[in-house]
């Protein structure tokens, strides 16, 4: 390859001397080095040069002495530190920077998706510790290799140490490795003998075509060999012979002196190596480029021109930016099994920096089909410190390690996954995966819900009992006991209960504004009618012991006209309460979402919880005071036995209610709703049970034993008129 860059400078140099148009009455010289990819040998010859201490040397003519070195132009330094101007001035460069190639091995590792990736590179402060410090480094670098758990790897290293390291692992197998790799060997096909590396992908300089280049190095002949020494040593390698003349150097560095003499019929036509290969010029164009720069600088009188050189040559742009470095464009290969087992380089995209920084990296839309191939694989592999957290979890960085070295634990209850496990909406809950989050689900006591249904069955049954009361007791009200038990009141206690039955409806279903302000309202209201009813019942009970004592006319004091003042005055008391409470601070619906985190229950706000204390606290007075006057009027005579029935109703309506209030706080979600529900039907279904359960029970027994005794006198009155 060398000799083949050596070869292209000379050829440029010979096309541009031929031209009329560039550099015309003007012939450039040369004077070639062979650095024996040696540092020292390289530093010596770039003093010389600097330093002017050699002519420039042209074959076939004289040549001026070489005055100072105004410029250089290198194909193949590739180091970021060279684009500074202040240190480098007059350095310019047809090869990209490392730069470029760094941020094109980026962008191709980020568009894979590795982030766990092994890297290599070379070490190139020359002499650190001598060889034992090479070998020791050599050493751990192997070894640390072989550790590794990155499938891929990027190898940022010298052709020189590539070719080291990979000879070191093919005597030691490892697992397959993605190989991705840089410029200066992913295209050497010296590498491509290395199987292991088969799938390697990388970005090398741009493959060209220089017309007439391949003939140029065909065109050999055994008389020019002799001429230069650099071309006899590679005649004699190629074709396994010497020259005449180079007998005394092959008995200087070889022990061998049996090879046969160049006769001048060796046909480098029928050579197959890497210098008659021109199907991947890559640095070759690089140098045909630069020779090119110069002669346009010169055209144009150097230094300020070659800043400004902009020209194409076969199809391919030359120019400079600001720090001399030309325009970042690479090929991105990759080295592909053929048919026949060869390992061949197969370009799949391009990488180019003029292209804005979104669109620089291109890989080939036919990538994916079936082009690239992959470590022994049919599809990307996969390079990551640890395995993507699956949904529900997120990352907790592992101690020590870098950054893409993580472990995956639950996200917190309520939070789905992402970066840092965010948190969902106040109405959303994550779904089982906790990967999304989906609305929470609404809950309230519906009429669809098997407690809802009980409630509801339950509350009808007691309207219908009520009314059923009602309609005995209305088709009765002329029996005794009817008579004997205030009528009027008992109706419209029947009344007031049948309708505590029905307001237990309007707590079943979704609450809205006038459901929340009708159930308790009415509630309260019904209720404190109810009590009222009773309490007045009591107190023509006592009324009316007290009335059959001697000399007593209490009656006339509390008489039908005081029993409804009694009834409404209590009744109107709970209306102005519930109209304070409906006016200033209303129950209203709300969404519930702190009782439970995973759901919403739909619920009645009390509005104002002094409101509903309040009307709770009113109904608890009457009820205590009806309930104490029926105490009272429990040991009257048995004919007065309607008071003990009251005095158990009142208790059991008390006990219901007491019970209530720690049921009612304690209880969550729906269940407060089915508290409240149970304890009006508790205490309404205590109250008709317990005051007209029996009355209907005399009721419908007087009527059997007057149709028997109607029977008997029927049946003595035919056998009268039988007689």
């Amino acid at each position: 390859c060398w000799l083949r860059f050596s070869r292209a400078m000379v050829f440029a140099i010979e096309e541009i001397n031929n031209s009329t148009e560039l550099l015309p009455g003007i012939r450039l010289g040369y004077q070639i080095y062979d650095s024996c990819s040696s540092v020292p040998v390289a530093v010596h010859v770039a003093f010389q040069l600097l330093n002017s201490l050699n002519p420039v040397f042209y074959k076939g003519g004289n040549c001026s002495l070489s005055g100072m070195v105004m410029t250089i132009v290198s194909h193949y330094a590739t180091c970021a530190c060279l684009s500074d101007k202040q240190q480098y001035p007059n350095f310019f460069r047809t090869i990209p920077s490392d730069r470029f190639q760094a941020e094109a091995l980026a962008k191709l590792v980020k568009h894979f998706g590795w982030t766990w990736i092994g890297a290599v590179r070379s070490d190139s402060d020359y002499g650190n510790s001598g060889m034992a410090s090479f070998l020791e480094k050599f050493l751990n670098v192997l070894h640390s290799f072989l550790r590794s758990t990155a499938v891929v790897i990027v190898a940022f290293v010298a052709s020189g140490d590539m070719k080291i390291l990979l000879e070191e692992l093919s005597r030691e197998p490892s697992p397959p490795r993605q190989w991705i790799g840089s410029e200066s060997w992913i295209t050497d096909s010296e590498f491509r003998r290395f199987n292991f590396c088969a799938g390697a992908i990388g970005f090398g300089i741009q493959k060209s075509v220089i017309p007439g280049f391949r003939d140029f190095l065909l065109n050999l002949s055994s008389s020019q060999v002799a001429t230069s020494p650099m071309l006899t040593e590679f005649w004699e390698e190629s074709f396994n012979c010497k020259m005449k003349k180079s007998e005394k150097i092959f008995l200087i560095f070889s022990p061998v002196v049996d090879k046969k003499i160049c006769d001048g019929t060796e046909d480098i036509q029928n050579l197959q190596i890497p210098y008659t290969d021109t199907s991947q010029l890559r640095i070759t164009n690089m140098v045909y480029k630069a020779v090119y720069a110069i002669a346009h600088a010169i055209h144009n009188t150097i230094l300020a021109e070659l800043k400004k050189v902009n020209f194409s040559r076969n199809g391919y742009d030359v120019s400079f930016n600001a720090n001399g470095d030309p325009v970042a464009i690479y090929e991105l290969v990759n080295w592909q099994k053929s048919e026949i087992g060869k390992t061949e380089l197969v370009t799949v995209g391009l990488y180019d920096a003029s292209l804005p920084m979104g669109l620089r990296i291109y890989i080939y839309i036919y990538i994916y089909i079936c082009l690239l191939f992959w470590l022994y694989l049919s599809q990307v592999p996969v390079s990551v410190c640890s395995a993507s957290c699956p949904p529900g979890t997120r990352k907790v960085l592992q101690k020590g390690k870098p950054i893409c070295c993580y472990d995956c634990i639950l996200c917190p209850e309520g939070e789905t996954n992402s970066a840092d496990c965010l948190p969902c909406h106040k109405e959303f809950w994550p779904n089982a995966k906790r990967d999304t989050c989906i609305p929470k689900p609404v809950e309230f006591l519906s009429f669809q819900d098997i407690l809802g249904i009980i409630l509801a069955t339950l509350s009808v049954l007691g309207a219908c009992l009520a009314i059923t009361t009602v309609a005995i007791f209305f088709h009765h009200r002329t029996s005794p006991i009817v008579r004997a038990n205030n009528s009027e009141l008992s109706f419209l206690l029947l009344i007031s209960l049948t309708l505590c039955f029905l307001c237990s409806l309007t707590f079943i279903g979704a609450p809205s504004e006038w459901s929340c302000m009708l159930r308790h309202t009415a509630f309260g209201i019904t209720f404190v009618l109810c009590i009222s009813c009773v309490l007045g019942k009591t107190i023509v009970v006592l009324m009316a012991f007290k009335a059959t004592l001697p000399g007593s006319n209490v009656m006339k004091w509390f008489g039908p006209p005081q029993q409804r003042m009694t009834v409404v005055s209590f009744t109107f008391i709970q209306v102005l309460i519930c109209t304070i409470w409906l006016v200033l601070n209303p129950p209203f619906p709300i969404k519930n979402l702190t009782t439970y985190k995973e759901k919403i229950i739909l619920e009645c706000d009390l509005g104002s919880a002094v409101g509903f204390w309040a009307v709770l606290g009113y109904i608890g007075l009457l009820a205590a005071f009806c309930f104490v006057l029926a105490v009272l009027a429990r040991k009257l005579p048995d004919n007065f036995n309607e008071a003990k029935f009251i005095t158990v109703s009142m208790l059991i309506f008390c006990t219901v209610w007491i019970t209530f209030i720690p049921a009612y706080v304690s209880s969550p979600g729906k269940f407060t709703v089915a508290v409240e529900i149970f304890a009006i039907l508790a205490s309404s279904f205590g109250l008709i049970m317990c005051i007209f359960a029996p009355k209907c029970f005399i009721i419908l027994k007087y009527k059997v034993r007057k149709n028997q005794v109607r029977k008997q006198t029927g049946n003595s009155d035919r056998q009268n008129r039988n007689c």
